[in-house]
């Protein structure tokens, strides 16, 4: 084979950052000659290889002569099974699969190897002080490493004259004997014990001083709680303070950034696909499945007659228009009022709320043999362990075992819980997370109208890579589950289910919507579009009694 194509084949897998040793560029130039692949096609063949390779779970950076036989072996199946069928279309049941957030893998920060590491002891309940600790340094070093491969933090080795005004990422042990200097820090907001705003990195802690935050424009957009990262730009002074100039969230990285460079790494534990992989799906999606849709319903109050009326009709209407989603995602909270764990009367009601909504899915033939149902607690729910801890654990047995026996497709899921469809990753998660976000904020946001909440809460869930940017004394989680909660890579859609008023937006590329309570002025819920990754909030009026 010539040199040009082996530094075409080399080039391929050091673009991904692997390398390729004697033996493995030898069997991929016996499966090029085999093939009759000419040099046009070369970079191409070469790409189907990088993907596979990349897809598999214990891929090592230098190219591994069996994992390498066995991509090999899997596309030719692959092919066969084609020849042998024809044009298959996209099959979506095999597509799809919920992920409790008590089952995913936990992939932690290695700082040594500069990259993630499966931990192979399962995750518990019981976390110890080191899980705490662990746990909060994992959220630092996932957000770490994104701030420094964005453009914005990339050192240039070109020198420019713009490049001398750049403030290098420093840690808080490089402030000692440099007052009056300025600095660029990242760390974790916090108060002392003396009532004093700190920032904390993995060196130390520092004072921060913010009086005159304020009359340089205050924060940046978002909201700032205790327990959030953010990076702080100021001067160093000789009272050993920090004088802030510039507060914002760390710059998020998109989907497609992330998985290009962690592709092969299954956070999720349903197996990776690659980015063309991902490509194909869409593609067919929009081709063969565009009206595929997932409805989506939030504060679906069992202890109200108006819901299993309102309930009825949009099933009716799925039967009448012949559209039946794939997905029926129903959240809590699933009592208006909540339950009285120590109230016999008001359990044996909500139990009994459940199996009515059981009947009322089966009456429904045709949806409950084509759909999958989703149940997702609210706060306020009856689950095994407090449900004040996050993540939050599915409903308690005794209380949908009819919904399990009368419905084929049913899946009782944790809080939050996964969607993973064709490539995509949905992830749907139950808190009233605004005012929650609101209390707990220590800086007054520089705008305050009903639309900047929307966009703070999503740019700043979606910035810190985690469903909980707060203090764990204020929203406590079991540290050994906290990767359950961590929203990286970027998920394709983020449902933040609230009672808070319905919204859509779309941030650096993750589709953000909360379909609102079901019941108000209307029968309110969202539906999602795969095909596009986009939702459109969908009503029926109410009747007058």
């Amino acid at each position: 084979m010539s040199t040009q194509r082996q530094r075409a084949i080399i080039k391929g897998f050091r673009q991904q950052n692997f390398s390729l040793g004697p033996d493995a560029l030898s069997l991929l130039e016996s499966i090029c000659d085999q093939h009759e692949i000419d040099d046009e096609n070369i970079e191409a063949s070469v790409q189907y290889f990088v993907d596979g390779y990349a897809k598999q779970d214990d891929a090592t950076m230098k190219v591994s002569m069996a994992i390498l036989q066995r991509v090999y072996d899997d596309f030719q199946t692959s092919q066969e099974g084609s020849a042998n069928d024809g044009e298959s279309s996209l099959d979506p049941d095999t597509h799809l699969h919920f992920i409790d957030a008590f089952d995913m893998p936990a992939w932690h920060w290695s700082p040594e190897k500069s990259g993630f590491e499966k931990i192979s002891k399962r995750p518990t309940i019981s976390g110890t002080a080191d899980s705490r600790i662990s746990a909060i340094r994992n959220r630092l070093h996932v957000i770490r490493q994104t701030i420094l491969r964005s453009e914005h933090f990339t050192v240039s080795t070109i020198p420019s004259r713009d490049g001398a005004k750049l403030l290098e990422l420093r840690s808080t042990k490089d402030l000692l004997g440099r007052a009056d200097q300025d600095f660029l820090l990242f760390g974790m907001l916090f108060h002392s014990n003396a009532g004093t705003l700190c920032l904390e990195d993995l060196d130390g802690k520092v004072e921060l001083d913010m009086s005159v935050l304020d009359e340089l424009g205050g924060p940046g957009e978002g909201f700032f709680t205790e327990g959030c990262f953010a990076l702080v730009e100021g001067t160093y002074t000789d009272e050993e303070t920090f004088i802030v100039k510039v507060l914002g969230h760390p710059p998020c990285e998109r989907r497609d950034a992330a998985r290009s460079v962690h592709g092969h790494i299954d956070f999720i534990g349903k197996g990776s696909t690659t980015i063309s992989e991902d490509l194909n799906y869409t593609r067919s999606l929009r081709i063969e499945h565009s009206s595929l849709s997932f409805f989506v319903f939030s504060d679906v109050w069992l202890d109200d007659e108006r819901t299993f009326d309102g309930l009825r009709r949009v099933f009716e209407s799925c039967i009448a228009n012949a559209f039946v989603p794939k997905v029926f995602v129903f959240c809590g909270n699933f009592s208006s009022k909540g339950v009285v764990r120590s109230n016999g009367k008001s359990i044996m009601k909500y139990q009994e709320s459940f199996d009515r909504l059981a009947d009322l899915l089966a009456s429904f033939e045709l949806i409950t043999r084509t759909s999958r149902f989703l149940f997702v607690p609210g706060p306020l729910d009856l689950i095994e362990s407090p449900s004040s801890i996050l993540p939050r654990r599915p409903l308690m047995p005794a209380f949908t075992s009819r919904l399990r026996s009368k419905l084929p497709h049913v899946v009782i899921g944790s809080n939050p819980c996964r969607i993973m469809f064709c490539g995509q990753e949905v992830v749907i998660f139950r808190d009233d997370l605004i005012a929650r976000m609101i209390r707990s904020s220590i800086l007054k946001p520089t705008h305050g109208n009903e639309a900047d909440l929307k966009k703070f809460l999503v740019q700043t869930i979606i910035d810190q890579c985690h469903l909980s940017p707060l203090a764990l004394q204020v929203q406590p989680t079991l540290w050994e589950l906290d990767h359950s909660l961590r929203l990286y890579p970027m998920p394709t859609a983020l449902v933040l289910a609230d009672k808070y008023e319905q919204y859509e937006l779309t941030y650096e590329g993750c589709h953000v919507f909360n379909p609102g309570s079901f019941l108000g002025n209307v029968f309110g819920f969202s539906t999602y579009f795969p095909a596009t990754a986009r939702s459109q909030f969908s009503e029926l009026g109410m009747e007058e009694d």
